[in-house]
C-alpha cells in the first residue's frame, strides 16, 4: 500500500477524546480549529449510545434484519446533523442527497442483509467492539502516506494540526466548504476531487 486516503481522520488526543467522552470543560490552549472540533465531539459524544449497542450487542439489532422500517429508521438517524443532512431529500432540497438516494442505501443492507454484521465494527472510546478494539477518532500510528479531507459537518472536522501530529507523512489536507460524515454518499464529486487532489503528488 503506498497511501490512503480519510475523511474521517483518527487524529483526536487521547487526553483531548477522554475529556469531550467525560464531558468535560473546553481545555484550555486550543486553538480556534481545535475548539470547534472538541465542541462538535463532545456533542456526539452525548448522543453516542446507539454506537454502545451496536458495539456491544450487535445480535441483539434484531430490526436490522427483520424489518426494513427498522433498518431505515436505524440508518437515517445516525447522528444529529447526518439525520437533517438527510432529512433535506424529503424536504425538496436540491442539495446532496435526493430520495432515491436514501432509498438505494437502505435497499443494499436490506438485500445483502448486512445491517447487523457493518455494526459489529462499532466502537466509542472504551474499545469494546466485537471486531474493533480501537477508538474511533484516537490515531492509529499510521506510517505511510496520508491524504485527509475534513469535511465541516462530519462529526468532528479534523484540524490541521492533529492530522499532522496524528499522521506523520501527511500529503495532503483541505478544509471542505460543505459535507457531513456520509461525504461520498452526499457530496461524490468533492470527495472524488479529494481523492484525486491527495494521491496527485505520488502519480508516475
Amino acid at each position: 500500500m503506498l497511501a490512503i486516503h480519510t475523511n474521517m481522520p483518527g487524529v483526536i488526543p487521547p487526553a483531548i477524546d477522554a475529556a469531550a467522552f467525560a464531558g468535560a470543560p473546553l481545555p484550555a490552549g486550543l486553538s480556534a480549529d481545535e475548539k470547534h472540533a472538541y465542541e462538535q465531539l463532545a456533542a456526539f459524544y452525548k448522543d453516542v449510545y446507539y454506537a454502545f449497542f451496536m458495539g456491544t450487542r450487535p445480535q441483539t439489532l434484531t430490526a436490522l434484519s427483520d424489518s426494513p422500517v427498522g433498518l431505515a429508521t436505524f440508518l437515517l438517524d445516525h447522528d444529529a446533523r447526518s439525520l437533517e443532512l438527510i432529512a433535506r431529500s424529503f424536504d425538496g432540497v436540491k442539495e446532496g442527497l435526493t430520495r432515491d438516494d436514501v432509498l438505494d442505501n437502505v435497499t443494499l443492507f436490506w438485500l445483502t442483509n448486512t445491517g447487523v454484521s457493518a455494526s459489529r465494527l462499532y466502537t466509542v472510546a472504551t474499545g469494546r467492539g466485537w471486531e474493533n478494539k480501537l477508538g474511533f477518532f484516537s490515531p492509529k500510528g499510521v506510517k505511510i502516506p496520508v491524504a485527509a479531507s475534513a469535511f465541516p459537518d462530519e462529526l468532528f472536522q479534523a484540524p490541521k494540526s492533529w492530522t499532522e501530529q496524528a499522521y506523520p507523512k501527511l500529503i495532503h489536507y483541505n478544509k471542505l466548504p460543505k459535507g457531513g460524515h456520509f461525504a461520498a454518499w452526499e457530496q461524490p464529486r468533492l470527495l472524488s476531487e479529494e481523492v484525486r487532489a491527495g494521491f496527485r503528488s505520488l502519480r508516475k
